[in-house]
């Protein structure tokens, strides 16, 4: 057999207790576009990241050409002829499209720059590639977040690299770039490079890569034939788990409409969002990175204010404006980044848990500490918080209890519409249960609860819908008992046939 293009070999990696890959390979042959497709969190980045230099292995190889690496740094890779194409464009936002594609190679006689040579090569290269013309003297920050990507590829291929990794390339094209870039994938295949290619939408990585590897839990599970293996069986090797009894939910009555959503409309993110929460409900929300499911509950939230639309809380309707304005009207968000954005890391388990209601407290401009005493003992005893004291600083304690104390601020300030992203992200199977209780005992005492999740089979645990974000829009409203792990990822992933929407 010829000598693969890349093998990645037993790479075994960890961040603290977390295994983040357990004995991965990766194996690309010459001329051939490669998928690596696996859920968030299988490792797919962290393997991109050793093979960039960024991260270094505890243990495995890396072997490019045939040569195996005793040293990987991102200079060293390029050198070999390995090049990146990030999600995120890393080019200078002050710089023209023409300075950034030539950074470092400008071309000129000497110390003497030709920028209209520069202006006349960056054209004729961008328009070979793409058929498309940007404008000459646009800077690099005044771009789309797809031409952006399109610099940032072009500027890859004037390396003429040998091995060309794409991480999530169409997360920001409309489907007329995307059919551009997949046709001049197969172009640059057919010319002798060697294609990784990166992506959530299995339908893209199915009619494009030649072979896929299926990363799951930090290992790699399979390499297959796309062409031949049904969209079913791709998606059943990258979940292969099942429910069981970690999602305590009961049964609840659904009470009346909390939350309206109307034709929420944000320019380049999401698209004329319709649904409604109930009191008493568990409502998902889910989508891949680019979905814009992200957006739309900070747009909720009055984060990023959507341009169209409406919100109605409780039969009242009128912008949020505001995270004060959500405030005001019953909303409460437990964020993602629960330590930089959810709690003050140095501020006591007291501090935080009254900070959102300190009004409330506060009478003549002075807070009563005996009524705060008394919140936070009862929010403490009835969420569990294991903490030395009230006083404990929040830093101190684990992931579980500090996104207990996000959910403690909330109710101190009486929030019935809960707006939560990722909550059990980087907490352990015993706390996530925890969490999954104080939902369904929030949902029992009359609240509505919003959950952004990647994580499939929480969604289906313990949601009592489902909804579906594919490229900006809500493509499926799918209800637990009757559907799949596998049937929530091929809506999300946009695999035709799969995942049928049904009225909710």
């Amino acid at each position: 057999m010829a000598q693969p293009a890349l093998a990645l070999r037993d790479l075994v990696k960890t961040f603290g207790a977390t295994r983040a890959l357990d004995n991965a390979n990766l194996v690309v042959e010459r001329g051939a576009i490669h998928g690596l497709i696996g859920q968030n969190g299988a490792g797919k980045s962290t393997i991109i990241k050793i093979l960039g230099g960024l991260y270094k292995a505890d243990s495995g190889s890396v072997t490019i050409d045939g040569q195996t690496l005793t040293h990987v740094s991102p200079r060293a890779i390029e050198h070999l002829g390995i090049h990146i194409i990030h999600q995120e464009a890393l080019l200078v936002p002050s710089f023209t499209v023409a300075e950034a594609l030539f950074l470092g190679a400008e071309p000129g006689i000497g110390p003497l720059l030709s920028r209209r040579t520069m202006r006349k090569r960056a054209e004729d290269i961008i328009g070979s590639y793409f058929d498309m013309m940007l404008p000459r003297d646009a800077l690099i920050g005044e771009l789309s977040a797809a031409h952006r990507q399109i610099v940032q590829i072009t500027r890859a291929l004037l390396n003429r690299p040998a091995v060309l990794v794409f991480d999530e390339p169409t997360a920001s094209l409309v489907r007329r770039e995307a059919h551009r870039l997949f046709g001049l994938i197969r172009r640059l295949r057919d010319e002798g490079t060697s294609i990784v290619y990166i992506s959530h939408y299995l339908e893209e990585v199915q009619d494009l890569c030649d072979k896929v590897t299926v990363l799951r839990n930090g290992r790699d599970v399979a390499t297959l034939d796309p062409r031949d293996t049904p969209l079913q069986d791709i998606v059943s090797l990258m979940i292969n788990r099942e429910i069981g009894d970690m999602f305590p939910k009961s049964a609840v009555p659904i009470g009346k409409p909390a939350l309206s959503v109307q034709g929420l409309t944000r320019r380049g993110h999401f698209t004329n969002v319709d649904f409604t929460l109930h009191a008493g409900e568990i409502l998902g929300l889910t989508g891949l990175v680019g979905s814009g499911a992200k957006e739309v509950l900070a747009a909720i939230f009055g984060l990023a204010p959507a341009d169209q639309g409406s919100i109605t809380t409780h039969g009242k309707q009128g912008a949020v404006g505001s995270p004060a304005g959500a405030i005001r009207r019953g909303l409460g968000l437990v964020p993602e980044d629960r330590r930089g954005q959810g709690i003050a890391l140095d501020m006591s388990v007291r501090e935080n848990t009254t900070l959102a209601s300190l009004g409330k407290l506060t009478r003549f401009g002075f807070i009563s500490r005996r009524r705060e005493a008394e919140t936070v003992r009862q929010l403490i005893a009835r969420l569990g918080i294991k903490t030395p004291g009230p006083d404990a600083r929040v830093r101190d304690l684990s992931g579980g209890n500090q996104q207990k104390v996000v959910l403690a601020k909330w109710l101190s300030a009486a929030s019935d519409i809960y707006l939560l992203d990722e909550p059990t992200v980087a907490i352990d199977v015993a706390a996530k249960v925890e969490i999954y209780r104080l939902l369904g005992d929030l949902a029992q005492r009359g609240a509505a609860v919003l959950i952004l999740s990647s994580d499939l089979l929480e969604l289906q645990g313990i949601c009592d819908r489902i909804l579906v974000l594919h490229r900006g829009r809500i493509t499926h409203r799918l209800r637990p008992a009757d559907t799949t792990p596998e049937e929530i990822l091929a809506a999300a992933t946009g695999a035709a046939g799969l995942g049928e929407s049904i009225a909710a």
